[in-house]
């Protein structure tokens, strides 16, 4: 795709052009992930977030025909008030939007495309997509996955959301050859919750840890890096509450006949309904925790460099 593209605020160009840490953030966390207004504030609060941890950050969407790295409150508002409406924008929606000038909010997958085209490798986000569940049927997973395996740019998560087939979702990284990190944990986290039951690849204890594997992998013309980074304990919840929360909200897609891309907000807002709100509390706490983290690993990374 054409640089001409891009268009990277001045502050994050300034940062990327002197070596500077800075961390890619979505806009569909924006748009899909949370009901406004809290979806704004929390975009606004992640931001500031990833400054008060001395890196700039860089949400992506897709306006007026261009892939935005960096937006401006107006921009991050818009977004928000428009929610649903917007189109979630993946690896197959990026040139439709831009021929066609339509607003575009980016998953994880377009925002690693866009913070790769604009040469930032570390990305702050809330939970993985992954393999659905029923997927063996359905085929239903995620180019997240692989955009992971192609794509050289760090994800730092809280694990893939839990409504997802955890172990399957593990056993695509692992065919495609995607490392997954444990940021001071040996579980795969499981988004809401802070264990899966599941191992990850290697633990690692620090950021400069974190950053030294992405060197090594990156010099090596590789793709992308899962960082898996646990819920803080106090707003996890319990496994039991939100596995029975899922399985509610799964049963309700199914008779609904939600499907494609309806299906991930669905079941989160189903989620945070069931949870009488508890959910939607403990997805902030989680992105904030990302943000923080992925600035220390950027910072690191730019050391390195």
């Amino acid at each position: 795709m054409p640089h001409s593209y891009l268009d990277v605020q001045p502050e994050v160009a300034h940062a990327l052009a002197h070596n500077q840490p800075v961390v890619a953030l979505e806009s569909t966390i924006i748009a899909h992930g949370m009901p406004y207004p809290e979806n704004v504030q929390t975009a606004l609060r992640v931001e500031a977030h990833v400054r008060a941890h001395g890196a700039v950050p860089a949400t992506i969407a897709v306006l007026n025909g261009k892939l935005k790295v960096g937006l401006t409150a107006a921009e991050i508002a818009q977004l928000g008030q428009a929610g649903p409406q917007v189109v979630k924008a993946s690896r197959r929606d990026l040139p439709l939007l831009l021929a066609t000038g339509a607003l575009g909010a980016t998953t994880v997958a377009g925002t690693m495309i866009v913070a790769a085209l604009a040469g930032i490798r570390v990305f702050a986000t809330g939970g993985l997509g992954g393999v659905h569940r029923g997927a063996q049927a359905t085929m239903d997973i995620s180019a997240d996955l692989p955009e992971l395996a192609q794509t050289p740019v760090a994800v730092v998560c809280a694990g893939a959301k839990s409504i997802l087939d955890l172990p399957l979702t593990l056993e695509y990284l692992e065919t495609h050859g995607v490392p997954v990190l444990g940021f001071q944990t040996n579980e795969f986290s499981a988004f809401f919750t802070r264990e899966s039951g599941l191992p990850v690849d290697m633990r690692c204890d620090t950021p400069a840890q974190v950053a030294a594997i992405l060197r090594a992998r990156w010099a090596l013309k590789h793709g992308g890096v899962v960082v898996a980074n646990p819920i803080p304990a106090g707003l996890a919840m319990p496994r039991d509450a939100i596995d029975a929360a899922i399985a509610q909200a799964l049963s309700d897609a199914l008779a609904r006949g939600v499907s494609g891309k309806a299906v991930t907000p669905f079941l989160l807002a189903r989620v945070n309904a069931l949870t009488g709100g508890d959910s939607l509390t403990a997805n902030i706490g989680l992105v904030l925790n990302n943000a923080a983290l992925a600035a220390a690993v950027a910072t690191e990374l730019a050391r390195l460099a």
